[in-house]
């Protein structure tokens, strides 16, 4: 041990992020276990590193007593006289026992031992520097397809994109840099493990926070998120301060912010609509960009009846049910909706007559969304056919 041994704690220290004392420690742990084959007591050893030049200096804690019985744990008063004057019977003194040959064997199993710890505290160190990035975003680049999953680099580790997490539209073209959300990270024998998503709604939530300095700043506040990766997402927000538009600082100025977001997620398409206190506003406002005649929201059963004019009510269900669909995750309401011709041949206005809907009216159930079922079919069929 000498100052090539502090040198190299030093060096650890600014490349590994490991601080030099917690290096110390476990060299002084390390030799305390080298110890064990010279002292058949170990639990009086004690290790003395000299970070200044790398010295070690190894003392036995002994008990001064009047006459000895156990020379590993005590040390007779005549003797502590000549080594240690001023002590009294019943102190401890520090007794150096440094072995001979406390050398290569030593030194060996120290270096093993400090190997180990570092490690171990390397990988603390990246543990500690990722976690504080869970739930956060995070910029990856990807590097390769494991199976289904996908490896992206995050800087100093790899994490893996499982396919539950991905968009079933995108692709991952190895070296493309994209942005992800960190949903678990986690600490294991062989380092941190790191979880990341591009379908988790909080994605969605990061992005407007990192574009958009009214969210980020808390004066606009985002209130609900539903999303289906890769096709739609409705996001409700609203404004702390009377002059800021919550859905304008959203949208930014000639949409640029909108825009930015946008393209970090493909073709995905946002709907940012205002929040309202008043559950049947807020339901009327969830169902754009259609427009609505009529809502009746029922707080204590979270139900509404809405009813739509003719013309709309395919852009107000949406290809397959997913305007409606949205909007029901979005406001946590069950929502019933009906163009105007279909509420007057059923002599509907919503407070009176309403079992004559269930009774005439065959309508699906879908993720607390309740819709006509020949409109649903009629809807999805038209838009296959524009696609041809």
């Amino acid at each position: 041990m000498n100052n090539e041994l502090i040198e190299a704690l030093d060096a650890l220290e600014k490349e590994k992020h490991i601080k030099k004392v917690v290096l110390i420690e476990a060299i002084e742990n390390s030799l305390i276990a080298a110890c064990k084959n010279n002292f058949g007591k170990a639990d009086n050893i004690k290790v003395i590193f000299n970070k200044d030049n790398g010295s070690v200096t190894v003392y036995a804690q002994k008990e001064i007593v009047e006459e000895v019985e156990d020379s590993a744990l005590q040390i007779s008063k005549v003797e502590a006289d000549l080594k240690f004057p001023g002590h009294e019977i019943g102190e401890i003194v520090n007794v150096e026992v440094t072995p001979k040959n406390f050398g290569r064997i030593a030194a060996q199993k120290a270096k093993q031992v400090v190997v180990q710890k570092i490690r171990e505290e390397e990988r603390n160190s990246l543990f500690n520097r990722y976690y504080d990035m869970e739930h956060e975003l995070v910029t990856g680049v990807i590097q390769r397809r494991s199976g289904n999953n996908i490896s992206v680099n995050l800087g100093k580790l790899d994490a893996m994109l499982t396919e539950e997490h991905q968009i079933k539209a995108e692709k991952y073209r190895p070296n493309e840099r994209m942005k992800f959300y960190v949903t678990e990270v986690t600490n294991t024998t062989k380092g941190p493990r790191i979880s990341i998503s591009r379908t988790d709604p909080t994605l969605v939530r990061r992005l407007f926070e990192a574009e958009v300095a009214e969210v980020k700043d808390g004066t606009v506040e985002i209130m609900g998120i539903a999303r289906e990766p890769g096709s739609r997402t409705k996001i409700a927000v609203q404004s702390h301060e009377p002059n800021v538009d919550p859905v304008g600082a959203c949208v930014g100025m000639n949409g640029r912010r909108i825009s930015n977001i946008v393209s970090e997620l493909g073709p995905e398409k946002i709907d940012i609509i205002t929040w309202n206190e008043d559950p049947a506003v807020y339901i009327e406002n969830a169902l754009r960009p259609s427009t609505v005649v009529y809502v009746r929201a029922d707080v204590e059963e979270k139900t509404a009846k809405v009813i739509v004019p003719d013309d709309q009510l395919t852009l107000a269900i949406g290809r397959a049910g997913q305007n409606v669909r949205l909007a029901a995750r979005l406001t946590g309401y069950r929502i019933d909706i009906k163009s105007e011709s279909q509420a007057a041949e059923l002599d509907m206005n919503f407070d009176e007559n309403e079992a004559a809907d269930d009774e005439n009216i065959d309508d699906v159930i879908v993720d607390d969304v309740i819709v006509d079922v020949d409109e649903v079919v009629e809807d999805t069929a038209a838009d296959e056919t524009n696609e041809q």
